[in-house]
């Protein structure tokens, strides 16, 4: 028997999984795919190497292209170490808000769309509504590009994109692009009164930072394009976000690891300020073996996320535009799967309820005002569909 529920029902649903990114979200996977199987909708799975997560994509209305994608993420980041006032994993209503892990980072988005299932299938559409589901989201964009990838081997290519993330509502047309790696240096121990004879993987690393942080000083001084001026900041940034290394205070430190992301601009590619910087490291590790021959820097990257560019004449823009009313022009300086969609040549936007200032916050929430503009704007591309 199908299952039918309002948005905030849903919600409550999706949000008390805990799928914070270090765990499983298969318990939420196979609850949405029992509920759109119960509509009579396929769902689609794509698993992650170790098995433990997946991403999920369905397709309702007729087998054709030029439909519309509806993209989330299923994960969360942790509540560890944050002070929340109610239980994260619980929707409480309290001053015109919903509270919770994910209300509004993006569990809130995707329980709309999940919620106006049984209307999409009783509707007439004319075009297509795809669900797309990733994981791994917030450690970098992980699962997506193999949901993609999946969704375009099997089903009819979509011609419209909007990944929900919070945006106000605001139609964003551009996000930086960005890649994380781990820089591991391998030093060579000796008492550091005879330092001389030793390679310390903590100074060592230390010029690596240091060149990482003079990049950022002339970024900042430097002056923009037109493209890079709608971003805030205008600039790419090099940031170092962890740093472990050494043994004791008295010895040179034999091993320094480090991890650092580097976001850009629509302008710009992240992997040509990458190769610069291995440049960097490749003429360091040389001056590191001329003393100690099996010292060295290993630079591991984590994930490169494509950036969002302005499109013209976007096809996603377009649509979206006529049914927010937004003709404003945003962008955004965090990174989300829409560059990733984009780079297999969708048409992309980023639009959905909530503001990006909640997320990851303690005590996250999303108001009732934007949970419902996010359930009528759903409600409106359906119409469309319909009408087309």
């Amino acid at each position: 028997m199908s299952k039918h529920y309002t948005a905030l029902e849903m919600m409550q649903k999706l949000i008390a999984f805990p799928t914070v990114s270090s765990e499983s979200n298969l318990d939420l996977i196979n609850f949405v795919r029992e509920y759109l199987a119960g509509h009579g909708v396929k769902s689609h799975l794509v698993f992650e190497q170790s098995g433990t997560k997946a991403s999920l994509y369905a397709h309702i209305g007729p087998e054709i292209e030029g439909g519309v994608v509806f993209s989330g993420h299923t994960d969360v980041v942790p509540v560890k170490g944050q002070s929340w006032n109610t239980d994260p994993f619980k929707v409480v209503e309290k001053d015109g808000k919903y509270f919770g892990r994910g209300t509004c980072d993006m569990k809130g988005f995707n329980a709309i769309v999940l919620s106006l299932v049984p209307e999409m299938v009783a509707t007439d559409l004319k075009r297509p509504i795809q669900i797309a589901l990733s994981c791994d989201e917030e450690i970098g964009c992980l699962g997506a590009p193999f949901m993609i990838s999946d969704m375009l081997d099997t089903l009819p290519k979509a011609s419209v994109v909007v990944v929900g993330e919070p945006s106000m509502m605001r139609v964003v047309t551009g996000h930086k692009g960005s890649i994380g790696f781990t820089t591991i240096v391998h030093g060579f121990e000796v008492h550091s009164s005879l330092m001389h004879k030793g390679v310390s993987a903590v100074m060592v690393a230390a010029r690596l930072i240091e060149w990482l942080r003079c990049r950022f000083e002339e970024n900042k001084i430097g002056t923009p394009n037109a493209i890079d001026l709608m971003f805030e900041p205008p600039f790419t940034t090099l940031h170092v976000g962890t740093i472990n290394g050494g043994s004791a205070t008295n010895i040179t430190a034999r091993e320094c690891r480090f991890s650092c992301d580097i976001r850009c601009p629509a302008s710009q590619d992240p992997l040509d300020w990458f190769r610069q910087y291995k440049v960097f490291a490749g003429r360091v590790e040389a001056e590191m073996q001329e003393i100690i021959p099996q010292t060295s820097i290993k630079i591991i990257p984590r994930e490169v996320i494509p950036a969002l560019c302005p499109e013209e004449n976007g096809v996603a823009e377009s649509l979206i535009r006529q049914i927010t009313g937004d003709n404003g022009t945003h962008v955004v300086s965090y990174s989300t799967e829409a560059g990733q969609f984009q780079h297999k040549d969708y048409s992309v936007v980023v639009c959905g309820p909530g503001s990006i200032e909640q997320a990851h916050q303690p005590n996250e929430y999303i108001t009732k005002e934007q949970f419902q503009t996010g359930t009528e704007f759903i409600r409106q591309v359906i119409t469309k569909l319909t009408g087309d």
